[in-house]
């Protein structure tokens, strides 16, 4: 790929934590040129659908070739490469606005489950070819992070050139231990292995139609 846009995506801080390891590296990936590519970033509410909006938003502004869009994880103690959303709503907890969701469809009248359209078994291997471990993991659950990567691949399914799909991240260390038994990893080993798989996407270029 030689030219475009990689549009990545993280989460305002939730859950009574003072930060999210996604927005960091949204934030530290911004402006950033991967392979000749630009990496744009935008920062989502926690908030039911405003933060699908808002991707919806962004990718209209920016036109990116892919989107990743990501996400914390507390039970996670690698990098996730996410391979399906699911077509629900059930939130365990109050998103950020105090919405709790029960067996509810992202999209009415949409298909029960839409797959990640990025290389994820690359995007695995590049991160760990890194030194960072990841691997891929069989579905984003049922709170924010699927309902945006749903949203999102339906927003796409119609721009079979543009891939789409998500990341869960592990808790940094200074949040202190994972509440759900994962394994906290600092910012700049999780930073390495996005960054990486970015490459590894930016070189695969558009998906082909």
């Amino acid at each position: 790929m030689s030219a475009g846009v990689i549009l990545v995506s993280g989460f305002e801080p939730f859950g009574g934590s003072d930060r999210n390891p996604s927005a960091d590296l949204a934030r530290a990936l911004a402006g950033t040129t991967i392979h000749g590519v630009r990496v744009e970033a935008v920062i989502l509410p926690v908030v039911t659908v405003a933060a699908g909006d808002l991707l919806a938003a962004a990718i209209d502004r920016h036109a990116p070739t892919a989107v990743v869009a990501m996400g914390e994880d507390g039970r996670a103690s690698a990098i996730r490469v996410e391979s399906t959303a699911v077509n629900r709503r059930e939130f365990a907890s109050p998103d950020n606005a105090g919405n709790v969701l029960r067996d509810e469809p992202v999209v009415a009248g949409g298909p029960a489950s839409l797959p990640s359209t990025l290389p994820t078994s690359a995007l695995v291997a590049a991160s760990r070819a890194a030194g960072v471990e990841a691997e891929e993991s069989p579905s984003a659950g049922t709170y924010l992070c699927n309902e945006v990567m749903y949203r999102l691949l339906h927003r796409l399914r119609g721009e079979p050139s543009r891939r789409g799909g998500f990341l869960h991240v592990p808790r940094l260390p200074a949040q202190g231990p994972a509440p759900k038994g994962g394994v906290p990893m600092p910012l700049d080993m999780t930073l390495r292995g996005v960054r990486a798989m970015l490459e590894a996407l930016a070189a695969a270029g558009p998906a082909r139609t």
